[in-house]
């Protein structure tokens, strides 16, 4: 991993909970860049697959049955970099000429010449075998992370990892049968049912798993998980390392509470199983896959990270169950996915928290909304634009559904969805016309609203206040800039006494409306439970720090700070963009700069809360590389004082009294 990489996870670390859910989506559920219409379908795999941790080798064999949709000479498949493709064998076992075997590295695919083709519709099966060294990120199908890794501790072959060839990532549904062969120490996990492990040769044993209802099984992790397991109602297991060991009876019993919040509002689990298995560090912080919920070693702790848990969980119905049929439709699911996450927060933390989450979701949907939803599938499928659309954009979509059909419209709708469309794939127009069935409602209006086209109203009101015989009429216009935007709204006075909502029609550019009060009116506020996507000074503040962040992530400093600024321009003292910019400062040793902004972070608006104590810490510990140990333990003290252990600030607080901050050793 590079150093602008390792440098950009510290960055990232003190990010919500929402933000890295999409960070890690953008490794675990992204489509390749190479993908266009595709062309040829697979549906049915047999793996064999040998793991020598001590070589980290894999070996494998795989036979696919394949389909072309139409007729084809050239059958493309994706692998990962790492492998060494030594034979292809055709339908009758017989190996195909080398020269027909061509390696793409910079797609991490292998294209498949067969002599006589494949005519349209027509089907054929292919058995490659090959073998690789798994060690390092250097291969991999995304830049910089490591997704398929075969180590002496613990080894992944994550099916973003690309490590059996396949077609149509993410939306070509498969059924399989795996049988993994690994050293008898280890335990192996994977979609489907396990057979019980048999002995092979050289002190190994042999799992088998078969997937029989199509899918996306491939995610396979072997590691020594501790000797207790804990089962809970609902099937679910978990399978963490002795060190975390203690931690899987919290874990089960929240997933267990989510996974029951989400039967009462989709129907039952698409499986009486699921998994939650612990993965190394060093690579993505989770992924799913049928039956599956694998989470980093450094997410796991007895405070269970409870969103990402119920985004992971919430994919097992949308992802797994119900796909998306093409690139553009992927909002569907990771948007599901996505809502699902804030609607249990709804549930749980109630509506503030629900209110929070609600932002965060339009952060995210603003952050790049310079493309269309319905055309997403332009984008390169690993940048934060395509993520931030399906992803945020798509859960605020689902959310302004909820308001504009109704709760128990919608929930209706989603239902049917997933009756109808239980391991099968979905497209848009699909998925409207099970909400116009639902609701009654013609969607017409909002679809091209919100997936066809781009931006997001600002409102500004004004309004009089006549003084009437039973109160008080306030009589309004709304504007806003977007000649065709056409939403319901509420509207809420705030009086002396009851506060009155009403709910009004809002379209075009001015929209005029009437309330009446009881009690004399002394706020009025637009859309007061934040139902429709609008812009802000707050948001595009928030925004702005969110590109940045991003832009940190890629390397990319220097603009990373012209965003951090922007966010400062709109608001001199939010004090997570002089945090943002203090980080920035801090990777690039200019810590005269980095001290300063610290303090503006610290003296700033304290939003959020987290950047005091992190304002402090970090302080410290640029006196501490300064050589100035008296004024760095102040700061580790006052970090102390404010008793906010946010993402374990004071337990770094109190190592650092006990022995001075060392900056980590730069490697070339």
């Amino acid at each position: 991993m590079s150093l602008a990489r390792r440098s950009a996870v510290r960055a990232l670390r003190l990010a919500s909970a929402t933000r890295a859910i999409a960070i890690l989506l953008l490794a675990c559920s992204a489509l390749p860049a190479m993908a266009q219409r595709q062309r040829l379908t697979a549906d049915q795999y047999v793996i064999d697959a040998d793991l020598n941790p001590a070589a980290h080798r894999l070996t494998a064999r795989v036979r696919v049955h394949v389909t072309a949709l139409d007729e084809l000479a050239t059958l493309p498949f994706e692998l990962h970099n790492g492998l060494r493709v030594t034979r292809v064998l055709d339908a009758n076992g017989k190996p195909l000429p080398p020269s027909a075997i061509e390696r793409v590295t910079a797609e991490s695919s292998v294209r498949v010449n067969l002599p006589s083709g494949l005519a349209a519709n027509q089907s054929t099966f292919l058995t490659f075998e090959y073998e690789g060294v798994l060690n390092t990120a250097d291969d991999s199908p995304v830049e910089g992370l490591k997704l398929a890794h075969i180590g002496e501790d613990a080894s992944y072959l994550l099916y973003a990892g690309r490590w059996f060839p396949i077609v149509g990532y993410g939306t070509n549904r498969f059924a399989a049968t795996m049988n993994i062969t690994v050293p008898n120490t280890l335990t192996v996990i994977a979609s489907g049912a396990a057979s019980a492990p048999r002995p092979a040769t050289g002190g190994k044993v042999t799992y088998t798993f078969t997937q029989t209802t199509p899918s996306f099984p491939g995610t396979v992790i072997a590691s020594s998980f501790a000797k207790t397991q804990l089962t809970a109602v609902g099937g679910i297991r978990t399978y963490f390392t002795q060190a975390h060991a203690e931690a899987a009876n919290s874990w089960v019993q929240t997933a267990q509470k989510e996974q029951e919040f989400f039967s009462s509002i989709y129907g039952g689990a698409p499986s009486g199983r699921l998994a939650i298995v612990e993965l190394p560090a060093d690579t993505v912080p989770a992924t799913w896959s049928p039956e599956i919920i694998a989470v980093s070693s450094r997410e796991i702790g007895a405070k269970v990270n409870y969103r990402l848990l119920a985004n992971l969980i919430a994919h097992q119905w949308w992802g797994v169950d119900v796909s998306p049929a093409t690139h553009n439709d992927f909002w569907i699911t990771e948007g599901m996915a996505r809502y699902s996450e804030v609607r249990y927060v709804q549930e749980v933390a109630g509506e503030n928290g629900f209110q929070e989450a609600t932002k965060d979701m339009e952060v995210g949907a603003l952050a790049h909304d310079e493309v269309p939803l319905a055309q997403a599938g332009k984008l390169d499928v690993f940048s934060p634009e395509f993520q931030s659309l399906t992803t945020d954009k798509g859960g605020m979509i689902e959310h302004m559904l909820r308001w504009y059909v109704g709760n128990d419209a919608y929930n209706k709708a989603v239902r049917a969805v997933l009756q109808q469309y239980a391991n099968k794939p979905i497209t848009t127009q699909q998925f409207r016309q099970a909400l116009e069935q639902a609701s009654g409602e013609k969607l017409t209006s909002f679809f091209a609203q919100w997936l066809e086209g781009t931006g997001a109203p600002e409102f500004k009101n004004k309004y009089t206040v006549y003084r009437v015989s039973k109160g008080f009429r306030i009589v309004g216009d709304i504007s806003q800039d977007l000649d065709l935007f056409s939403m319901p709204m509420e509207i809420r006075v705030d009086t002396d006494g009851k506060s009155e909502t009403k709910r009004i029609d809002v379209k075009g550019t001015e929209s005029q409306y009437s309330v009446e009060t009881f009690g004399r009116p002394r706020k009025i506020i637009i859309d007061p439970n934040n139902w429709v996507l609008k812009n802000s000074a707050e948001l595009r503040t928030r925004v702005d720090i969110l590109r940045g962040q991003q832009m940190v992530a890629q390397g990319e400093l220097t603009d990373a700070l012209k965003e951090f600024q922007k966010a400062l321009d709109i608001n001199k003292n939010s004090s997570l963009a002089s945090y943002r910019i203090a980080e920035v400062f801090f990777l690039q040793h200019n810590y005269q700069a980095a001290a300063n902004s610290y303090r503006d972070a610290i003296n700033g608006d304290g939003d959020p809360k987290w950047t005091e104590v992190w304002g402090h810490v970090q302080l410290g510990k640029v006196f501490d590389v300064s050589g100035q140990r008296e004024r760095a333990v102040n700061e580790y003290r006052q970090a102390v004082q404010t008793n906010d252990n946010t993402q374990g600030a004071l337990d770094e607080a109190h190592r650092y009294l006990q022995k001075p901050y060392e900056p980590p050793v730069t490697q070339q």
